[in-house]
């Protein structure tokens, strides 16, 4: 099987020549990411593998379906970015890794959260330039915190998991109930009562039109004053322009954020000799509470490890079984 990789990078290529060992496929990668003008490089190709931030609407996947291909891999959980209702009119089944080291993820997150919380990034700063002065880098005992979870699901539950070791009480809203969450003492809330009570909010779920921008202007004043809110699930969750208001306002207390609605046209990329066009981009990070990484939370050898060898495992058992357990078309 002839694979094209998009938007690949130099860790996809050593991660995935590892695991095609046991699979003998050949790989071909791109740093191009995959969009309607791109499908032709798929050119003679069985498959495409694609990330997050590859746009595969309509008009990308009839190109690709014209260029020869059979079948879509995503090396992700999310599957926002495929017109699936496209995908499933031209016959191209669509993969994805439902599950990889969902720990990655949750531990991401707790990293986010106690470093906005206890300035060890400012700190660490200030240490370099011989300035050892505590002033502004004041934070808050994690313990005894409300936390809110938006998604209960593998990633959320991990979290739950660290956060209640740490002596926090949880709250969730999952529209699928865990049974799990509860028994790690975790309440389930309607979506006002968890504004409302929690401290800490830390999004873990999918990006759906039904729920893209949830957290918005209403949402951010429904809030407890001061609330620190982490997003390491799906840019489009949250409304930029209304947290930047929140923030200036002081009712958005803390914002941690491993992903951006507009990424696409920066993240993964080294932009150090260039100016920002984003203005709302620009101005986060201007704030002192604002702390963002570049789509990192899932970033790890055990997660990367998991990733390429399911992907592959995935167009395996399309091409020897003509489905696949992981399957979303």
């Amino acid at each position: 099987m002839n694979i094209v990789f998009y938007s690949a990078q130099s860790y996809d290529r050593v991660f995935f020549d590892r695991a095609n060992q046991s699979f003998g496929f050949t790989l071909h990668y791109l740093d191009t990411p995959l969009n309607a003008e791109t499908a032709r490089l798929a050119s003679g190709a069985q498959a495409v593998c694609a990330f997050v931030n590859d746009v595969l609407d309509e008009a990308c996947l009839d190109a690709l379906k014209h260029q020869g291909v059979s079948w879509i891999a995503l090396r992700c959980a999310g599957f926002n970015q495929v017109d699936l209702e496209a995908a499933k009119a031209l016959q191209l089944p669509v993969v994805r890794v439902p599950g990889y080291s969902p720990e990655a993820v949750a531990e991401h997150t707790l990293a986010l959260i106690l470093t906005l919380n206890r300035h060890t990034h400012r700190a660490y700063n200030r240490v370099r330039e011989s300035n050892f002065q505590l002033q502004g880098l004041l934070g808050f005992n994690l313990h005894g915190k409300t936390v809110g979870l938006i998604g209960t699901g593998q990633i959320g539950m991990a979290t739950a998991q660290i956060l209640k070791g740490f002596g926090c009480e949880l709250l969730g809203y999952d529209p699928y109930p865990n049974q799990v969450f509860e028994a790690l003492g975790g309440e389930y809330v309607e979506l006002g009562e968890l504004y409302r009570r929690a401290d800490i909010i830390s999004l873990h779920c999918p990006l759906s039109p039904e729920n893209h921008h949830l957290i918005n202007g209403a949402a951010l004043a429904a809030m407890k004053p001061g609330v620190m809110l982490v997003n390491t699930s799906r840019g489009g969750l949250v409304d930029t322009r209304a947290a930047i208001m929140a923030l200036k306002s002081g009712q958005l207390g803390y914002l941690a954020l491993d992903v951006y609605e507009q990424e696409s046209e920066f993240f993964f990329r080294d932009l150090s000799d260039e100016i920002l066009t984003d203005d709302d981009l620009s101005r986060l990070m201007t704030f002192p509470n604002v702390l963002i990484t570049g789509h990192q939370g899932f970033f790890t050898g055990e997660a990367l490890t998991q990733i390429a060898e399911i992907t592959l495992a995935n167009l395996r058992d399309l091409a020897e079984k003509g489905q696949c357990d992981n399957q979303v078309v």
